[in-house]
């Protein structure tokens, strides 16, 4: 890849890790503040707290990388220091995508009733034992990117802009074996994706349809409560489809045509991960309602801050003291 594209791309990756750091240390401080009030996580806090601390290390690791490649544009330092925060940066990417899987798969059970018994007891076994399942999730992506080491080659060539640290699946094993990571790390959470929309897709038709036939409003079934959920799960299968269509097509242009384009999968990788947080922000909503209300309380203490207090919530407060009196 041309020096100049790479360090566009460079400038661009180093704008969306801004966004993917912000967004993701929100989410965190979101749980932080469910924590503080409930006492406890709920499953989908537990998911949705490991996804953003994976997003975070990713995007952190991979900058460095990126960084680091350029300012070594011809790699003196050795080659191992690279190869390992590839290693780390690949493990990560699985973690994500699995984490986003499995997110969307709890959103499904909580929404849809399934009549196979079979299906629904492996559902709860999952859902009650979700800290495992998160904690074992990232080791199952480290256990699957180490191999790496043992059926890649390193990259030895030296020609300008060369990325550092790259390991080339030139072997039939290197090949086989980068089949399988794309297939465990993109292809079966994008399948368990897909499934969980369509089971979703489903719930929502009979639901609006029977909102559709009923003549009495007062026990139509409501969605109200179910929408945001619902909007969400669907938004993070649509953001990840799309990234699953674009990172196969990179990965196959850098196996198949040997193309320098590593940069573009983290690129792409960058932009999914700030996609992803957008769409949990967008779910935890409610939040700016609690955090408001508790920046108004802080005010009222301080009378000489009351002017700081938030407009709407100020004139809520005040039609209710009339009330009152």
């Amino acid at each position: 890849m041309y020096g100049g594209i790479k360090v566009t791309l460079w400038a661009l990756t180093g704008l969306l890790s801004i966004t993917t750091v912000f967004f993701n240390v929100y989410i965190l401080l979101m749980s932080l503040w469910n924590y503080k009030q409930n006492k406890k996580w709920t499953p989908s806090e537990t998911i949705i707290l490991a996804l953003s601390i994976a997003n975070i290390a990713h995007q952190l690791i991979c900058y460095f990388w990126m960084t680091m490649a350029e300012v070594d544009s011809s790699c003196h330092i050795m080659q191992m220091p690279y190869t390992m925060m590839l290693l780390l940066v690949y493990s990560l990417k699985y973690t994500i995508m699995w984490d986003s899987s499995f997110l969307t798969f709890y959103y499904s059970t909580k929404l849809v009733n399934t009549p196979n018994h079979c299906y629904t007891n492996i559902q709860g076994v999952i859902l009650k034992h979700v800290a495992l399942v998160v904690f074992l999730i990232p080791l199952c992506g480290l256990g699957t990117c180490l191999p790496m080491m043992a059926v890649f080659h390193p990259d030895n060539q030296t020609t300008v802009n060369q990325d550092c640290g790259v390991l080339m699946p030139d072997t039939l094993p290197g090949k086989v074996y980068e089949v399988l990571y794309l297939l465990f790390a993109d292809v079966l959470p994008g399948l368990l994706m897909i499934k969980c929309c369509i089971s979703i897709s489903v719930h929502l038709g009979i639901h609006l349809r029977h909102m559709k036939a009923s003549t009495n409003g007062a026990h139509a079934p409501k969605l109200g409560a179910q929408m945001r959920v619902i909007r969400m799960a669907l938004s993070l299968v649509a953001v990840f489809i799309l990234f699953l269509i674009i990172d196969l097509y990179v990965n196959y242009q850098i196996s198949v045509n040997h193309d320098n384009i590593l940069i573009l999968t983290f690129f792409f990788t960058s932009i999914y991960t700030t996609a992803t947080a957008m769409v949990l922000i967008y779910g935890k909503k409610p939040f700016w309602k609690a955090l408001i209300h508790e920046f108004n309380v802080s005010m009222d203490e301080y009378p000489c801050l009351s002017c700081l207090k938030v407009p709407e919530q100020k004139a809520k407060a005040s039609t209710t003291a009339k009330i009152k009196n």
